[in-house]
């Protein structure tokens, strides 16, 4: 099958791209000028350079194929540069959508996010908003809604390598987020879900009709708080680390202060998102990966080491 992919030089579009080829798809790849080199297995892929903002690089990324992925996203918005949550949460969609209808290439898959709704963040309620027009489209959609996604990112941005950068390795004390005051029984709880398995479920559902006109969360196989995941990075490094308890409310004031600088760690919106918890039952990765969704634990994290 030929399949057109926006969003392939990140952390999952390495993987998605990595994964069509093994299972015999033929990737064709919209590229930024200037991005070519990120691209694995390039010269296996037809590239296509342009930005989602072109109408004629989405038609030409497009031509030919029988199905496309839009895997477009960013956690932090630059407006100053050009860069938001509306241009490439939603309007990309749109012009894909659009660009696909004209084409007559009928299967979409789409990468949302769990926990997406509007209102909400500018996060959210881009992603919650680009999902109604994939369901309205009249396209074959299948939508998945992945919790936060970690594996070996090869140095791009990925939670535990931002886990153990932030927090980790400094020789100070980690903060271990909680909601409220009282951090007993009230810490921000996530379900990891591997970059790999994530893959899976997206290239096996090309071709599988029971897929069509449903929205899958993806969670991995445990609910896991913040302070466990940091203590599994820790393990993971070869290290031991000192928690020190946060509430989610004294960041987020800090942030509404200091988050408009390049450097500081987090937005108000991601801390938003993060007291909200971000969990998933497994049910719906294993059954369309027809195995056991893999574990955020230190053996499957060995590449911090």
């Amino acid at each position: 099958m030929k399949v057109a992919l926006f969003g392939g030089t990140g952390f999952v579009g390495g993987y998605l791209v990595n994964t069509l080829l093994a299972a015999g798809h033929e990737p064709s790849v919209l590229i930024r000028p200037g991005s070519e080199d990120k691209l694995t297995s390039r010269e296996k892929c037809r590239v296509t350079a342009g930005d989602i903002s072109s109408v004629d690089a989405i038609e030409a990324t497009l031509d030919g194929c029988d199905a496309f992925i839009y895997n477009i996203g960013i956690l932090k918005a630059f407006p100053r540069k050009g860069i938001t949550f509306e241009k490439l949460h939603f309007d990309g969609v749109r012009r894909v959508v659009n660009a696909a209808q004209k084409q007559n290439v009928r299967r979409v898959l789409l990468m949302s996010a769990n926990g997406v709704k509007s209102p909400g963040t500018p996060y959210q309620d881009t992603k919650f908003r680009a999902e109604k027009l994939v369901q309205q489209s009249g396209l074959e959609w299948t939508i998945f809604r992945p919790s936060v996604i970690f594996g070996d990112s090869n140095g791009l941005q990925e939670i535990t390598n931002q886990l153990y950068r932030d927090l980790v390795k400094p020789p100070i004390p980690a903060v271990a987020f909680h909601n409220g005051w009282n951090p007993k029984g009230n810490g921000v709880v996530m379900s990891p879900v591997h970059i790999q398995d994530v893959a899976d479920a997206f290239v096996r559902s090309l071709s599988d009709a029971d897929t069509v006109g449903k929205t899958y969360v993806l969670g991995g196989p445990d609910v896991l708080t913040w302070e466990e995941m940091v203590q599994h990075v820790a393990a993971a490094a070869g290290r031991s680390k000192w928690m020190l308890p946060m509430p989610v409310g004294l960041m987020r004031f800090g942030a509404t202060l200091f988050d408009w600088l390049p450097f500081f760690p987090a937005t108000r919106d991601q801390l938003t998102m993060l007291a909200e918890g971000n969990t998933a039952d497994s049910a719906d990765l294993e059954m369309l990966i027809n195995r056991p969704p893999t574990a955020f634990v230190p053996e499957n994290l060995s590449y911090l080491s």
